[in-house]
């Protein structure tokens, strides 16, 4: 991580409140992914294997588990971003799992290092190197039709936010990724189970994208219905 990442003038929240902060975005992402699986489910039945929405419940509700289980002796709670990372790493499957449990660990690290002096700063070096990891391992660009296609704007406006508080920094992001959901939707998918169907994939948004949309939009609470903010 660049020393220019993090910008002492910046200070945000203390520690402890950060920390909660982020396990509310957790708790409450696993809420929104709770509450929409079954759209998620028909959505990814449309363009992949059906299995994004289950797949994005187990890894969030493994994070809860680690969140809500008692202290190991002489350790100290479980950081919630990297409880969410070694969730979806070590016990989700399919192509989501890997994928978001990479986004998780980056920002984890990312937040470990430099969200006591910048948490917007560190947050945004994390989905920053998430992105980039997730592209070294599934070789994904813009215009894949990917979820690449929501975490790359997303980086973007996370990285031209980070004078903001956290909040206000992920709700840039939030709006960024929806953008960049609604485009795919008007994409031809070169990667995945959806570049097999050609324009039969027409008009239907990138689940993953869709994911990743709901991630950040979760940290300013969580989302019930999904419908109302697809293309």
């Amino acid at each position: 991580m660049s020393d220019t990442t993090m910008r002492p003038e910046h200070t945000g929240p203390g520690p402890v409140a950060f920390a909660a902060f982020t396990e509310r975005w957790v708790r409450a992402f696993a809420t929104t992914a709770t509450a929409t699986e079954a759209e998620l489910t028909a959505l990814d039945q449309q363009v992949g294997d059906g299995d994004f929405g289950t797949n994005l419940v187990a890894g969030l509700q493994a994070a809860l588990r680690l969140l809500d289980a008692p202290p190991v002796p002489g350790r100290g709670p479980v950081p919630p971003l990297g409880a969410a990372a070694s969730a979806f790493l070590d016990e989700v499957g399919g192509t989501s799992g890997p994928l978001f449990g990479l986004l998780f660990q980056e920002m984890a690290e990312a937040v470990r290092e430099g969200a006591a002096v910048a948490p917007t700063a560190a947050l945004a070096a994390g989905v920053r190197d998430g992105l980039a990891a997730i592209q070294r391992v599934g070789e994904a660009e813009v215009g894949d039709k990917t979820l690449v296609d929501a975490l790359s704007p997303a980086a973007a406006a996370l990285a031209a936010a980070t004078g903001a508080d956290p909040a206000q920094a992920l709700g840039e992001a939030a709006g960024a990724a929806w953008r960049g959901v609604h485009g795919t939707a008007r994409m031809t998918a070169r990667r995945g189970r959806a570049s097999y169907l050609g324009d039969r994939a027409a008009g239907v948004p990138d689940p993953g994208a869709v994911g990743v949309a709901l991630l950040f939009t979760a940290a300013a609470g969580p989302v019930t219905v999904l419908a109302p903010l697809l293309p």
